[in-house]
């Protein structure tokens, strides 16, 4: 599956549930581990990140596994084992940034390493805190591998200088093992899974305004939970559904946190009619049914608060801007520039090779509305976002596109391309 063919689509109608939240999958996994009794959790994502997770989980002594179609999480109340060989976390970042806060506590040392793409990926922004805290940590010159020689804690007040979810979360779970509170203050708010995920395991999580603190020494308790469908991932199917006139899609059990649902805000504010129906809490979180029919697209910018909550979905965004009215405009995105590849200029790159203009800026970019992209061949860069947001601007293409490195897809959503041709009308 390195190459796959998008042809030109002719409307988007459908039904569809997604695989489980990617961002949820991960906290849930690893809290379960060092909870008290057996975690039981249904509709844990089937992306080959999450597997990354279970997988060093297993290493570190959990005993995972999966009967009738869910995941059973053993937890070790706090003592995980000391790993015989390295932790390989793959491509996945949330897996070494959040694993690294609960090593942090543990009483050896661990290695991490993950792939060639993970390995440049920036790692100062947790080795420096859970460092200050009380760990040790060397590195590649702050990048992996990582080895966290685990030690007694300190709580502290972490202002970190970018906005990151991931950073936040992974000194959370290093509180749980500090001795006193840790909090962490952000410059601006980002997605509150990890407190959700904390709370829902029996912790006690308090905020104010930008400040999340925790108090050490509290035990977790195993919990049963559904987990709803991948929001990030529905962005992809939302902005396909949101070029065409006449499209009609509605995604069942989906995840609707208000720190990730802006995604919703933008298209409706592009001109998409969008409708959220059945909504209600589980264990924190919101989810419900999303209902969307297209209408006549403006164009959008975006910056601060906005591009930081949107970080994952801007890829998508930018690959079906051209077809808009008046296109859109990013900045407030540097982060985009160390994900999986630089998703500014792999974004830019591509709708290049389809005929767009683009302007490209150090923290986003500009792509003008009311062009026509032409199918061309796109290289993913092994970058699964950037697979899946081209395969969407492919759709209203003239031609058909080739998608180098499609692969790269399974990272987070396995099911993608069978899930699009199934509510493609051609």
């Amino acid at each position: 599956m390195s190459d796959v063919i998008v042809k030109p689509a002719r409307n988007i109608v459908g039904s569809i549930r997604l695989p489980g939240d990617k961002s949820i999958s991960h906290r849930y996994a690893m809290l379960a581990a060092i909870a008290e009794g057996t975690t039981r959790l249904r509709n844990f994502s089937s992306g080959a990140d999450c597997a990354s997770t279970l997988g060093c989980l297993r290493s570190l002594g959990a005993q995972i596994t999966a009967p009738d179609g869910e995941i059973a999480i053993e937890g070790l109340v706090g003592a995980l084992h000391e790993p015989s060989a390295a932790l390989d976390c793959g491509n996945s970042g949330s897996t070494m940034r959040m694993l690294s806060g609960i090593l942090a506590g543990q009483q050896f040392t661990s290695e991490l390493v993950g792939d060639q793409s993970l390995s440049r990926r920036p790692m100062r922004r947790i080795i420096e805190p859970l460092t200050q805290m009380g760990a040790s940590i060397s590195s590649q010159d702050g990048h992996a591998p990582l080895r966290v020689r685990g030690g007694k804690l300190r709580g502290m007040v972490y202002k970190p200088s970018v906005p990151s979810a991931q950073v936040k979360t992974s000194l959370l779970f290093a509180g749980l093992f500090a001795e006193g509170e840790t909090s962490v203050e952000e410059p601006l708010r980002t997605r509150d899974h990890g407190e959700l995920a904390l709370r829902t395991f029996g912790a006690e999580i308090s905020r104010d305004k930008n400040r999340v603190t925790i108090r050490g020494g509290q035990r977790l308790k195993a919990i049963e939970a559904a987990i709803p469908g991948d929001i990030s991932s529905a962005a992809f199917f939302l902005c396909a559904a949101a070029l065409f006139p006449e499209s009609n899609l509605v995604i069942d059990g989906l995840l609707l946190n208000p720190t990730r649902a802006v995604l919703l805000d933008v298209l409706a504010a592009l001109g998409a009619r969008v409708r959220m129906i059945q909504v209600e809490e589980q264990h924190g979180e919101l989810a419900g049914t999303i209902t969307l029919e297209a209408g006549s697209l403006k164009g959008a910018k975006l910056a601060g608060a906005q591009s930081a909550a949107l970080i994952d979905e801007i890829p998508v965004l930018a690959a079906m801007a051209p077809y808009t009215r008046d296109g859109l405009e990013v900045r407030d995105a540097r982060e985009l520039r160390v994900k999986e590849s630089d998703r500014i200029a792999a974004v830019a790159r591509n709708l290049r090779a389809m005929g767009a203009k683009v302007e490209e800026y150090e923290d986003g970019l500009s792509v003008p509305g009311g062009q026509q992209l032409q199918g061309a061949e796109i290289d993913s860069e092994h970058d699964h976002r950037i697979a899946m947001a081209f395969s969407i601007a492919a759709l209203r293409a003239t031609g058909e596109t080739v998608i180098h490195g499609a692969e790269a897809a399974q990272i987070s959503f396995p099911e993608f391309f069978r899930m699009l041709e199934g509510v493609v009308e051609r």
